[in-house]
């Protein structure tokens, strides 16, 4: 049997196969950030799918931190239930879920929330905006309220919580020189800078014991001019490695990255999937917690090599589970074809209209007959 599909163990976490389900915007939380029984059905899905874990979709901890239209909340106690029945959902299927926990900083949305974006700092290209710039105690506010967001995914009974640390949200701003432009101790070196990612890092893992597995997402680089590069994220992963984290995702780029990050569009050869594959190597070198690597995995033989090459312990996909949810299911029965992803990234329209991702070019192929 293939590597890829034996048991392994994150914290003590148990894991049917090294396949993750990367934290996607699924778009189907109501108004107020509440899961919803559609949300729910999506979740159960994908369970049935059997990836080895899945990450649930960025929830933002922190009312001026919702980044878009139907986002998933953990902000409040109120929705610990609703968090309960879809963990449950997933449980009842075989499945691992991970909460994972978001504040967007400069891409929060005020349409939404009523209130301003919150920001390290105001870098070039964000005049327009009326971005709030952070104050020492409003730092220690949102570690807190990262706190706090563990705490109830915890209560709700997630099986352990990602930092989003990656993608131009707020954590990932914080990492890099092109958006945090303070000279205080959150700004310059990169030690400073990674020390609001720390203290979230430290305060959670005082609130949930040793034992409760924390991840995180981050950028191995931003892909922007006088953005987070390569050694200055190894260095991130060295502090959090020290300071108790269980695994990294290893991701990359930003809202304003354009063409300086490997296209995420039309993957249709080997050798263009898997564009962060170096850089997780880099990581696999420097840290002795396990790597997962997303970004452009399409076909089993990519994902066997990676393995092989010791590049990662785990592959994310995000694009081809959402087109196909039993993806995984379908490659450990030995139909090993390619994922049906054209990686055209319509599948993300639907949610911005507020109607939920799904695949679009799918859809359309079945009402076809």
């Amino acid at each position: 049997m293939s590597e890829l599909f034996e048991e392994t163990e994150i914290c003590g976490l148990r894991l049917r196969n090294r396949f993750v389900r990367s934290a996607t915007w699924l778009g189907l939380a109501d108004a107020e950030g509440a899961v919803t029984d559609e949300m729910i059905e999506r979740l159960r899905q994908l369970a049935s799918g059997e990836p080895g874990l899945i990450i649930a979709g960025h929830a933002f901890v922190s009312a001026e931190g919702r980044a878009g239209m139907r986002q998933l909340g953990i902000h409040r106690d109120e929705l610990v239930p609703g968090l309960r029945n879809m963990v449950r959902a997933v449980h009842e299927c075989g499945g691992v879920i991970v909460s994972q926990l978001a504040h967007a900083g400069i891409l929060g949305n005020k349409p939404l929330s009523g209130l301003d974006a919150w920001a390290l700092s105001k870098p070039d290209g964000y005049g327009h905006l009326a971005l709030r710039v952070m104050t020492a105690d409003e730092i220690a506010a949102v570690v807190e309220a990262f706190c706090k967001a563990a705490q109830r995914a915890c209560a709700a009974g997630f099986d352990g919580v990602q930092i989003h640390a990656a993608h131009g949200y707020l954590l990932s701003q914080s990492l890099s020189a092109h958006f945090n432009l303070r000279t205080d101790e959150y700004g310059g070196t990169i030690d400073n800078r990674a020390r609001m990612l720390l203290d979230i890092l430290t305060g959670i893992r005082s609130r949930v014991g040793e034992n409760y597995p924390i991840l995180i997402k981050l950028n191995c680089e931003d892909f922007v001019d006088g953005g987070l590069e390569l050694k200055d994220s190894l260095r991130v992963g060295e502090l959090l490695e020290k300071n108790g984290i269980n695994a990294v995702e290893v991701s990359g780029g930003t809202g304003e990255s354009k063409q300086l990050i490997p296209s995420r569009m039309g993957i249709k050869t080997p050798e263009r999937e898997a564009y962060f594959a170096e850089q997780a190597g880099a990581f696999k070198k420097r840290l002795n917690v396990p790597v997962i690597l997303v970004g452009g995995i399409r076909s089993y033989e990519v994902a066997e090599r990676i393995l092989v090459q010791d590049k990662a312990d785990y592959l994310a996909l995000c694009r081809p589970l959402i087109c196909e949810p039993d993806l995984i299911k379908r490659w450990a029965a030995g139909d090993r074809a390619r994922a049906k992803c054209l990686s055209d990234n319509l599948c993300f329209k639907p949610a911005r209209a507020g109607e939920g991702v799904y695949c679009v070019t799918q859809r359309r192929k079945n009402q076809l007959g």
